[in-house]
């Protein structure tokens, strides 16, 4: 089988956020990720595309290390956020997690208040002194979150009571409370409405002025609408990588072009 090359679609100065090189992944035998190199750039949104199992999911966790949490997966390669390597020794997962924030397929608030929801990591990493600082960073997050307006006067309500929408964007305050500087999302809209979607498309345009976002995700359309960049995976492999807008108007491999027009995936 003829080696696949990744096609670097724009070249960039921009200095890099995270840089991965050579990164393989596997469960086992099973080969999930194959030579993985991409650069991904500070405030701005990076879309993952691409067939369901092709990896795009498992090279996301492996951003922030969750991929450790699963016994038989194996992690090679080198991953670097702002020039160190997460996989070092010395790096503690649990503080790298405070700084790469991650927001599931399916909203999956904590069985607790709103406001405790979004105060769970500050909690655990210590990032308030008092409970007026706590009650700063919870409302900050809100807002941040575009949820401050909805939630303002119920915060002890149950955070499993609100509207699927809602749960999510409350996932995504709880996520950015402990002021990372990268937010991963794997799917995020896949289990909420058009409008709720909608909202939350809005929102991830307005985080990327403070943080580097990065989505996995089935919908075209979405990465289109959200993203500045996308990575197109097929098989395991990083087959193109570049501008958006180049991407879906002028892809350089023929495997994308398929893609984008329906003929796989």
């Amino acid at each position: 089988m003829k080696d696949i090359q990744v096609i670097e679609s724009t070249q960039t100065t921009t200095r890099q956020k995270i840089s991965a090189k050579n990164v393989k992944v596997s469960y086992g035998e099973t080969i999930a990720i194959k030579d993985v190199s991409v650069e991904i750039a500070p405030n701005t949104v990076t879309a993952f595309i691409g067939p369901s199992g092709c990896g795009k999911s498992t090279f996301l966790r492996c951003l922030n290390r969750m991929n450790d949490t699963i016994d038989i997966c194996s992690v090679t390669g080198d991953i670097r956020l702002d020039g160190e390597n997460i996989y070092d020794r010395n790096v503690d997962p649990v503080q790298l997690r405070a700084k790469v924030g991650m927001v599931f397929q399916k909203p999956n608030p904590f069985p607790k208040s709103i406001f405790d929801n979004v105060a769970y990591g500050p909690k655990i990493h210590g990032l308030a002194r008092n409970k007026s600082e706590m009650a700063d960073i919870v409302e900050n997050a809100l807002r941040k979150a575009a949820l401050w307006n909805e939630v303002k006067d119920r915060l002890e309500n149950a955070g499993t009571g609100l509207s699927g929408g809602q749960q999510q964007r409350l996932c995504i305050a709880r996520a950015i409370a402990t002021s990372p500087e990268v937010l991963l999302m794997d799917e995020p809209c896949s289990a909420l409405d058009p409008i709720a979607t909608a909202q939350i498309e809005e929102l991830i345009d307005d985080l990327r002025q403070n943080y580097c976002v990065v989505i996995v995700t089935h919908s075209m359309q979405q990465a289109a609408r959200v993203s500045q960049k996308t990575a197109f995976f097929h098989l395991g492999s990083l087959v193109e990588y570049g501008d958006t807008d180049q991407i879906f108007t002028a892809p350089v491999d023929p495997r994308t072009e398929s893609y984008i027009t329906g003929r796989i995936g």
